[in-house]
Order: structure tokens, then sequence, then C-alpha cells
């Protein structure tokens, strides 16, 4: 039998920072959406993802540089990494990591259509290394430890919980490594609200921190026993 912490069975109601989350950041919480998140807006989304485009690129934000470098990291041993970038947004993450790496074989996905058929359209959909393809991060099409890594950046903290643990889950089943890169949160809660997330999806799954101290984004990297793996359905 597996031991699972009731903070945990209750996910459904966590609040973003954790079960131990402080009371400012419950108060900070609201269940507004963010623009990305709305169906009514197609213009000013896609007007705040080039935004969010443009200041990735950037040398002096440089996140896709950032992230490319973190996830090869993770994959430094494979000659010939498989990754899967989830939530690509318009790529800009997956072109740095077939930039950086010489035969590294990288699948870009998305659940927006509009973005996935725009990096179809471009240089992603024409690389000889890069698959570009509609997909959920919650549902991913792959078998088991298929990719080397996954990489989920920027996007968790869009999720409420039921879903961000359902990313942990098909994540760390699909690829050996599920890299989370998201949002600087203050420090205490952290641990705790990732690792209920990817205990509630499956108590084989484990956490680790990657994080630094000070400013920078939230860095995860979640994987799950592959032998004896006595998770829950």
């Amino acid at each position: 039998m597996v031991y699972v912490d009731s903070r945990t069975r209750d996910i459904a109601n966590m609040p973003r920072g954790g079960p131990d989350a402080s009371w400012l950041d419950r108060r900070l919480q609201t269940n507004r959406l963010e623009y990305l998140d709305r169906d009514d807006v197609d213009d000013l989304k896609r007007k705040v993802m080039d935004s969010l485009d443009r200041a990735g690129r950037r040398r002096r934000i440089g996140i896709h540089e950032k992230c490319a470098r973190m996830a090869l990291r993770e994959v430094a041993e494979v000659p010939s990494p498989k990754i899967l970038e989830l939530g690509a947004g318009l790529g800009g993450l997956s072109r740095k990591l077939l930039e950086k790496h010489p035969t590294a074989q990288v699948t870009v996905t998305d659940i927006e259509p509009t973005f996935v058929a725009g990096m179809a359209a471009g240089d992603l959909g024409s690389h000889p290394r890069a698959t570009v393809r509609e997909m959920d991060a919650t549902e991913i099409d792959a078998p088991e430890g298929y990719y080397d890594l996954a990489v989920f950046a920027l996007s968790l903290h869009h999720l409420p919980p039921e879903l961000a643990a359902r990313v942990f889950a098909a994540g760390t089943r699909a690829a050996k490594k599920l890299l989370i890169v998201d949002l600087p949160r203050p420090p205490a809660p952290l641990p705790a609200a990732l690792r209920a997330l990817g205990q509630h999806a499956d108590p084989s799954i484990t956490v680790e921190f990657r994080t630094r101290r000070g400013l920078g984004p939230t860095v995860a990297m979640a994987s799950r026993s592959r032998h004896g793996d006595s998770g829950v359905d």
C-alpha cells in the first residue's frame, strides 16, 4: 500500500502556492483568466504571444536561451536526445534547442491550433530534426519513456492544480524526465506545491529543484520510478 499525504487528496482546492501557502500568496491568487487562457480575444492573444517571444529572444532577458541551456544539461549524456516541448507557443525555445544541439530531435507542440499552424508553416515545419504537432500537455500521445526529456516552460502557472497534476503524470510517463520552468515564486511554498502535484499524479514521482537563490525562474525536474512502479491509476 502506498501512503499519500492527505493534503494532496484535495488537490482541486489547493492554492497555487501549495498546501502551506502563505496568507499573502492566497490573497494574490484570483480566478481571472490571463489573455492567453481566453477564447474571446484571439488577436490580443497573438499580440501577447508575439511580445513574449520577442522578450524571450532579447539578449538582456534571453529566456529561450536560458531554458535551452537548462534542458540540454539534463540530456548531456544522450548523443541524440529526443526532446518534447509542451506549450511551445511560437516555438522560440525549440529553435534554440535545435540551434544549440546538432543532433537533437525536437517535437514542438501546443494546444492552440493557430500557434501550431504558424509553426508548421514556418522554419520549424521544414526543419529536418523538428516535428510540429498539436498536443495537449495533459494527454501526451507517445509511448511510455519515448522521449529523453519533456520541457514545459512558463506555462504551468496557467493551469489549475488538477490539470497541472495531469501534466506531471503525462510528462513523466512519456519522457524519462520532465523539466518544469515557471515564473519566480517565493521559495518557501514551492517544494510543497510542486511535490503535492507530483504525488497526486503518481506516488512514484519525485521532484527535484534546480532553482537558485535570488531572482530567476522556478526550475524543477520531475521523474518517476521505472522499476517496481507502485503508482496509482
